[in-house]
Protein backbone atom coordinates (compact mmCIF):
# COMPACT_ATOMS: atom_id res chain seq x y z
CA UNK A 1 0.00 0.00 0.00
CA UNK A 2 2.82 2.41 0.85
CA UNK A 3 4.50 1.87 -2.51
CA UNK A 4 1.20 2.43 -4.35
CA UNK A 5 0.54 5.69 -2.51
CA UNK A 6 4.05 6.94 -3.22
CA UNK A 7 3.58 6.26 -6.93
CA UNK A 8 0.18 7.96 -6.97
CA UNK A 9 1.44 10.99 -5.07
CA UNK A 10 4.91 12.04 -6.29
CA UNK A 11 5.28 14.50 -3.43
CA UNK A 12 5.15 11.61 -0.95
CA UNK A 13 7.80 9.54 -2.72
CA UNK A 14 10.89 11.31 -1.28
CA UNK A 15 9.44 11.06 2.22
CA UNK A 16 8.69 7.38 1.73
CA UNK A 17 12.21 6.82 0.43
CA UNK A 18 13.78 8.67 3.35
CA UNK A 19 11.75 6.62 5.82
CA UNK A 20 12.74 3.41 4.06
CA UNK A 21 16.42 4.37 4.21
CA UNK A 22 16.14 5.16 7.91
CA UNK A 23 14.52 1.81 8.62
CA UNK A 24 17.20 0.05 6.59
CA UNK A 25 19.96 1.80 8.55
CA UNK A 26 18.40 0.83 11.85
CA UNK A 27 17.74 -2.75 10.77
CA UNK A 28 21.37 -3.28 9.77
CA UNK A 29 23.34 -1.13 12.20
CA UNK A 30 21.39 -0.31 15.37
CA UNK A 31 23.31 -2.81 17.58
CA UNK A 32 26.60 -1.44 16.28
CA UNK A 33 25.89 2.06 17.56
CA UNK A 34 25.24 0.78 21.07
CA UNK A 35 28.13 -1.70 21.06
CA UNK A 36 30.57 0.99 19.91
CA UNK A 37 29.80 3.71 22.42
CA UNK A 38 26.45 5.41 21.81
CA UNK A 39 24.45 5.53 25.09
CA UNK A 40 21.16 3.68 24.72
CA UNK A 41 19.08 6.69 25.74
CA UNK A 42 20.90 8.90 23.22
CA UNK A 43 20.12 6.33 20.54
CA UNK A 44 16.47 6.25 21.55
CA UNK A 45 16.19 10.04 21.71
CA UNK A 46 17.85 10.70 18.37
CA UNK A 47 16.15 7.92 16.44
CA UNK A 48 12.82 8.80 18.00
CA UNK A 49 13.14 12.36 16.75
CA UNK A 50 13.64 11.34 13.11
CA UNK A 51 11.01 11.03 10.41
CA UNK A 52 13.49 9.97 7.72
CA UNK A 53 17.10 9.45 6.72
CA UNK A 54 17.56 13.04 5.55
CA UNK A 55 17.63 14.28 9.16
CA UNK A 56 20.06 11.63 10.40
CA UNK A 57 23.31 13.56 10.06
CA UNK A 58 22.06 16.80 11.64
CA UNK A 59 20.47 14.98 14.57
CA UNK A 60 23.62 13.07 15.47
CA UNK A 61 25.80 16.16 15.12
CA UNK A 62 23.50 17.96 17.54
CA UNK A 63 23.82 15.12 20.04
CA UNK A 64 27.59 15.09 19.59
CA UNK A 65 27.69 18.78 20.41
CA UNK A 66 26.00 18.02 23.74
CA UNK A 67 28.90 15.74 24.66
CA UNK A 68 31.45 18.23 23.31
CA UNK A 69 30.02 20.89 25.64
CA UNK A 70 30.20 18.50 28.60
CA UNK A 71 33.82 17.83 27.72
CA UNK A 72 34.67 21.53 27.68
CA UNK A 73 32.97 22.00 31.06
CA UNK A 74 34.87 19.10 32.60
CA UNK A 75 38.17 20.28 31.15
CA UNK A 76 37.66 23.83 32.44
CA UNK A 77 37.02 22.39 35.90
CA UNK A 78 40.22 20.34 35.73
CA UNK A 79 38.59 16.92 35.32
CA UNK A 80 40.73 15.67 32.49
CA UNK A 81 39.66 12.03 32.53
CA UNK A 82 35.98 12.96 32.46
CA UNK A 83 36.65 15.45 29.69
CA UNK A 84 38.33 12.74 27.65
CA UNK A 85 35.34 10.44 28.03
CA UNK A 86 32.94 13.18 26.94
CA UNK A 87 35.04 14.10 23.90
CA UNK A 88 35.41 10.44 22.92
CA UNK A 89 31.64 9.99 23.11
CA UNK A 90 31.14 13.17 21.05
CA UNK A 91 33.49 11.80 18.40
CA UNK A 92 31.44 8.61 18.10
CA UNK A 93 28.21 10.62 17.74
CA UNK A 94 29.73 12.80 15.02
CA UNK A 95 31.15 9.72 13.31
CA UNK A 96 27.78 8.03 13.14
CA UNK A 97 26.32 11.26 11.79
CA UNK A 98 28.46 10.77 8.67
CA UNK A 99 29.06 7.03 8.42
CA UNK A 100 27.05 6.25 5.24
CA UNK A 101 25.46 9.68 4.77
CA UNK A 102 26.53 10.30 1.17
CA UNK A 103 23.33 12.10 0.16
CA UNK A 104 24.85 15.47 1.14
CA UNK A 105 28.65 15.28 0.90
CA UNK A 106 29.21 18.77 2.30
CA UNK A 107 27.10 18.02 5.38
CA UNK A 108 28.79 14.63 5.72
CA UNK A 109 32.28 16.08 5.62
CA UNK A 110 31.43 18.78 8.16
CA UNK A 111 30.19 16.08 10.56
CA UNK A 112 33.33 14.05 9.90
CA UNK A 113 35.61 16.96 10.74
CA UNK A 114 33.74 17.38 14.02
CA UNK A 115 34.40 13.71 14.78
CA UNK A 116 38.10 14.16 14.07
CA UNK A 117 38.29 17.33 16.20
CA UNK A 118 36.51 15.71 19.14
CA UNK A 119 38.74 12.65 19.01
CA UNK A 120 41.88 14.78 18.83
CA UNK A 121 40.73 16.54 22.00
CA UNK A 122 40.07 13.18 23.64
CA UNK A 123 43.38 11.51 22.80
CA UNK A 124 45.66 13.09 25.46
CA UNK A 125 42.96 12.78 28.12
CA UNK A 126 41.72 9.20 27.85
CA UNK A 127 43.34 6.26 29.65
CA UNK A 128 45.63 5.14 28.16
CA UNK A 129 46.22 8.26 26.11
CA UNK A 130 46.59 8.23 22.34
CA UNK A 131 48.86 9.88 19.83
CA UNK A 132 47.69 11.18 16.48
CA UNK A 133 50.19 9.97 13.88
CA UNK A 134 50.85 10.52 10.19
CA UNK A 135 52.11 7.62 8.10
CA UNK A 136 53.93 8.38 4.81
CA UNK A 137 51.92 7.13 1.84
CA UNK A 138 52.20 7.99 -1.87
CA UNK A 139 53.64 11.43 -1.34
CA UNK A 140 51.29 12.37 1.48
CA UNK A 141 50.21 10.73 4.74
CA UNK A 142 47.56 8.45 6.18
CA UNK A 143 46.21 9.57 9.54
CA UNK A 144 46.18 7.19 12.47
CA UNK A 145 45.76 6.88 16.21
CA UNK A 146 48.42 5.06 18.26
CA UNK A 147 47.67 3.96 21.81
CA UNK A 148 50.00 2.04 24.12
CA UNK A 149 49.17 0.09 27.28
CA UNK A 150 50.43 1.55 30.53
CA UNK A 151 53.58 0.07 32.00
CA UNK A 152 54.97 -1.51 28.83
CA UNK A 153 58.09 -0.12 27.15
CA UNK A 154 57.90 -1.99 23.83
CA UNK A 155 54.54 -3.70 23.57
CA UNK A 156 53.38 -5.76 20.62
CA UNK A 157 50.87 -3.99 18.44
CA UNK A 158 47.59 -4.63 16.63
CA UNK A 159 47.12 -2.69 13.39
CA UNK A 160 43.42 -2.01 12.83
CA UNK A 161 41.91 -1.84 9.34
CA UNK A 162 38.68 0.12 9.00
CA UNK A 163 35.63 -0.93 6.99
CA UNK A 164 33.64 0.88 4.33
CA UNK A 165 31.86 3.13 6.80
CA UNK A 166 34.07 2.97 9.90
CA UNK A 167 36.87 5.33 10.87
CA UNK A 168 39.51 5.44 13.57
CA UNK A 169 37.22 7.67 15.67
CA UNK A 170 34.88 4.69 16.20
CA UNK A 171 37.51 2.26 17.48
CA UNK A 172 37.64 2.95 21.22
CA UNK A 173 35.41 0.02 22.16
CA UNK A 174 37.57 -2.36 20.13
CA UNK A 175 40.90 -0.88 21.19
CA UNK A 176 40.10 -1.34 24.87
CA UNK A 177 40.16 -5.14 24.69
CA UNK A 178 43.66 -5.19 23.18
CA UNK A 179 45.07 -2.47 25.43
CA UNK A 180 43.86 -4.21 28.58
CA UNK A 181 45.77 -7.33 27.52
CA UNK A 182 49.06 -5.51 26.96
CA UNK A 183 48.91 -4.75 23.24
CA UNK A 184 49.29 -1.36 21.61
CA UNK A 185 46.79 -0.41 18.91
CA UNK A 186 47.13 1.54 15.69
CA UNK A 187 43.83 2.43 14.04
CA UNK A 188 44.36 4.15 10.70
CA UNK A 189 42.26 5.54 7.88
CA UNK A 190 43.29 3.89 4.62
CA UNK A 191 42.28 4.67 1.02
CA UNK A 192 38.56 5.39 0.78
CA UNK A 193 38.25 5.59 4.56
CA UNK A 194 37.92 8.44 7.04
CA UNK A 195 40.37 11.26 6.50
CA UNK A 196 41.82 9.51 3.46
CA UNK A 197 38.50 9.09 1.64
CA UNK A 198 38.60 12.56 0.10
CA UNK A 199 41.97 12.06 -1.58
CA UNK A 200 42.16 8.32 -2.23
CA UNK A 201 39.62 5.92 -3.67
CA UNK A 202 38.93 2.48 -2.27
CA UNK A 203 41.52 0.01 -3.51
CA UNK A 204 41.30 -3.75 -3.48
CA UNK A 205 45.05 -4.27 -3.14
CA UNK A 206 45.05 -3.14 0.47
CA UNK A 207 48.43 -4.71 0.99
CA UNK A 208 49.86 -1.47 -0.42
CA UNK A 209 48.73 0.83 2.43
CA UNK A 210 49.38 -1.93 4.98
CA UNK A 211 52.97 -2.19 3.75
CA UNK A 212 53.33 1.56 4.28
CA UNK A 213 52.01 1.17 7.82
CA UNK A 214 54.37 -1.70 8.64
CA UNK A 215 57.31 0.22 7.18
CA UNK A 216 56.40 3.11 9.48
CA UNK A 217 56.05 0.83 12.48
CA UNK A 218 59.62 -0.33 11.90
CA UNK A 219 60.81 3.25 12.58
CA UNK A 220 59.26 3.36 16.06
CA UNK A 221 61.42 2.46 19.05
CA UNK A 222 58.52 2.43 21.53
CA UNK A 223 56.71 -0.61 20.11
CA UNK A 224 57.80 -4.10 19.10
CA UNK A 225 57.17 -4.11 15.36
CA UNK A 226 58.39 -7.70 15.24
CA UNK A 227 55.22 -8.71 17.09
CA UNK A 228 52.51 -7.05 15.02
CA UNK A 229 49.04 -8.39 14.33
CA UNK A 230 46.41 -7.24 11.86
CA UNK A 231 42.69 -6.76 12.55
CA UNK A 232 39.87 -5.79 10.23
CA UNK A 233 36.16 -5.11 10.61
CA UNK A 234 33.46 -5.52 7.93
CA UNK A 235 35.12 -4.49 4.65
CA UNK A 236 38.26 -4.35 6.77
CA UNK A 237 37.57 -8.06 7.32
CA UNK A 238 38.54 -8.40 3.66
CA UNK A 239 41.37 -5.85 3.77
CA UNK A 240 43.20 -7.50 6.69
CA UNK A 241 43.42 -11.07 5.32
CA UNK A 242 44.10 -9.68 1.83
CA UNK A 243 47.08 -7.74 3.22
CA UNK A 244 48.22 -10.75 5.27
CA UNK A 245 48.45 -12.77 2.05
CA UNK A 246 51.26 -10.45 0.94
CA UNK A 247 52.70 -8.79 4.06
CA UNK A 248 54.65 -11.52 5.81
CA UNK A 249 55.51 -9.31 8.78
CA UNK A 250 51.95 -9.91 10.00
CA UNK A 251 52.16 -12.43 12.86
CA UNK A 252 48.41 -13.04 13.21
CA UNK A 253 45.20 -11.74 11.67
CA UNK A 254 41.61 -11.24 12.82
CA UNK A 255 38.87 -10.86 10.17
CA UNK A 256 35.38 -9.77 11.26
CA UNK A 257 32.52 -10.33 8.80
CA UNK A 258 34.54 -9.50 5.70
CA UNK A 259 33.50 -10.32 2.13
CA UNK A 260 35.34 -12.93 0.10
CA UNK A 261 34.42 -11.14 -3.13
CA UNK A 262 32.66 -7.79 -2.70
CA UNK A 263 31.33 -7.77 -6.25
CA UNK A 264 29.66 -11.14 -5.85
CA UNK A 265 27.68 -9.69 -2.94
CA UNK A 266 26.76 -6.44 -4.68
CA UNK A 267 23.09 -7.09 -5.41
CA UNK A 268 22.40 -8.17 -1.84
CA UNK A 269 23.98 -5.12 -0.22
CA UNK A 270 21.79 -2.43 1.37
CA UNK A 271 21.24 0.56 -0.90
CA UNK A 272 23.07 2.83 1.56
CA UNK A 273 26.10 0.55 1.43
CA UNK A 274 26.15 0.42 -2.38
CA UNK A 275 25.92 4.20 -2.61
CA UNK A 276 28.64 4.71 -0.01
CA UNK A 277 30.90 2.26 -1.85
CA UNK A 278 30.28 4.06 -5.15
CA UNK A 279 31.18 7.43 -3.62
CA UNK A 280 34.28 6.17 -1.82
CA UNK A 281 35.47 4.23 -4.83
CA UNK A 282 35.04 7.50 -6.76
CA UNK A 283 32.82 5.86 -9.36
CA UNK A 284 30.51 7.94 -11.53
CA UNK A 285 27.73 5.35 -11.74
CA UNK A 286 26.33 2.44 -9.78
CA UNK A 287 27.49 0.08 -12.53
CA UNK A 288 31.02 1.44 -12.21
CA UNK A 289 30.71 0.81 -8.48
CA UNK A 290 29.72 -2.78 -9.14
CA UNK A 291 32.75 -3.27 -11.37
CA UNK A 292 35.04 -1.74 -8.77
CA UNK A 293 33.58 -4.04 -6.12
CA UNK A 294 34.80 -7.06 -8.08
CA UNK A 295 38.39 -5.85 -7.62
CA UNK A 296 38.02 -6.59 -3.90
CA UNK A 297 38.47 -10.35 -4.00
CA UNK A 298 40.42 -13.08 -2.26
CA UNK A 299 40.07 -15.49 -5.16
CA UNK A 300 43.44 -17.08 -5.86
CA UNK A 301 44.96 -15.23 -2.88
CA UNK A 302 43.49 -16.77 0.26
CA UNK A 303 45.85 -19.75 -0.03
CA UNK A 304 48.76 -17.33 0.41
CA UNK A 305 47.69 -16.52 3.98
CA UNK A 306 50.15 -18.41 6.17
CA UNK A 307 49.87 -16.58 9.50
CA UNK A 308 47.32 -17.71 12.12
CA UNK A 309 43.87 -16.40 11.24
CA UNK A 310 40.77 -15.89 13.41
CA UNK A 311 37.58 -15.37 11.39
CA UNK A 312 34.25 -14.25 12.87
CA UNK A 313 30.85 -14.09 11.17
CA UNK A 314 27.19 -14.10 12.09
CA UNK A 315 24.64 -16.44 10.51
CA UNK A 316 22.04 -13.66 10.60
CA UNK A 317 24.30 -11.23 8.71
CA UNK A 318 22.20 -9.64 5.94
CA UNK A 319 25.11 -7.63 4.51
CA UNK A 320 27.92 -10.17 4.04
CA UNK A 321 26.93 -13.86 3.84
CA UNK A 322 28.50 -15.98 6.56
CA UNK A 323 29.52 -18.47 3.89
CA UNK A 324 32.21 -15.98 2.83
CA UNK A 325 33.94 -16.56 6.17
CA UNK A 326 33.60 -20.30 5.74
CA UNK A 327 35.21 -20.12 2.30
CA UNK A 328 38.13 -18.03 3.54
CA UNK A 329 38.69 -20.46 6.41
CA UNK A 330 38.75 -23.38 3.99
CA UNK A 331 41.30 -21.81 1.66
CA UNK A 332 43.78 -20.14 4.04
CA UNK A 333 47.00 -22.15 4.39
CA UNK A 334 47.88 -21.33 8.00
CA UNK A 335 46.13 -22.24 11.26
CA UNK A 336 42.51 -21.02 11.32
CA UNK A 337 39.99 -20.35 14.07
CA UNK A 338 36.46 -19.96 12.65
CA UNK A 339 33.68 -18.62 14.87
CA UNK A 340 30.21 -18.57 13.31
CA UNK A 341 27.65 -17.13 15.73
CA UNK A 342 24.23 -18.57 14.95
CA UNK A 343 22.26 -15.54 16.14
CA UNK A 344 24.88 -12.96 15.18
CA UNK A 345 24.23 -10.07 12.79
CA UNK A 346 26.82 -8.19 10.71
CA UNK A 347 30.08 -8.10 12.71
CA UNK A 348 28.07 -9.85 15.44
CA UNK A 349 27.55 -6.49 17.11
CA UNK A 350 24.33 -7.80 18.64
CA UNK A 351 26.39 -10.42 20.48
CA UNK A 352 29.69 -8.59 20.94
CA UNK A 353 30.43 -10.61 24.06
CA UNK A 354 30.66 -13.72 21.88
CA UNK A 355 33.85 -12.64 20.13
CA UNK A 356 35.50 -9.39 21.26
CA UNK A 357 37.28 -10.64 24.36
CA UNK A 358 37.84 -14.05 22.76
CA UNK A 359 39.63 -12.60 19.72
CA UNK A 360 41.67 -10.27 21.94
CA UNK A 361 42.76 -13.21 24.11
CA UNK A 362 43.70 -15.14 20.98
CA UNK A 363 45.71 -12.23 19.56
CA UNK A 364 47.55 -11.73 22.84
CA UNK A 365 48.61 -15.38 22.73
CA UNK A 366 49.74 -15.14 19.13
CA UNK A 367 51.88 -12.10 19.98
CA UNK A 368 53.56 -13.81 22.91
CA UNK A 369 51.76 -12.25 25.87
CA UNK A 370 50.79 -14.21 28.99
CA UNK A 371 47.18 -14.93 29.82
CA UNK A 372 45.41 -12.40 32.01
Amino acid sequence: MADTNAAANPASAPAAGAQSQLQSALAHWAPRLIANGIPLTDFQDVVGSLSGWDGWCRAWVARGEVHDALGEEALAAGYRLSAGEHFARAAVCHHFAKFVFVDDLEQMRAAHMKAVASRVKALPLIDPPGERVEIPYLGTTLKGELRKPAGSERPPIVVMCMGLDSCKEEMDAYERNFLERGMATLAFDGPGQGEAEYEFAIRGDYEVPVKAVFDWLATRSDIDAGRAGLWGVSLGGYYAPRAAAFEKRVKACIALSGPYNMGANWDGLPELTRRAFQVRAKCATAEDGRKAAYTLSLEGLAARIECPLFIVAGKQDRIIPWQDAQRLAGEARGPVELLIVDDGNHVVNNRAYRYRTQTADWMAGQLGLPRR
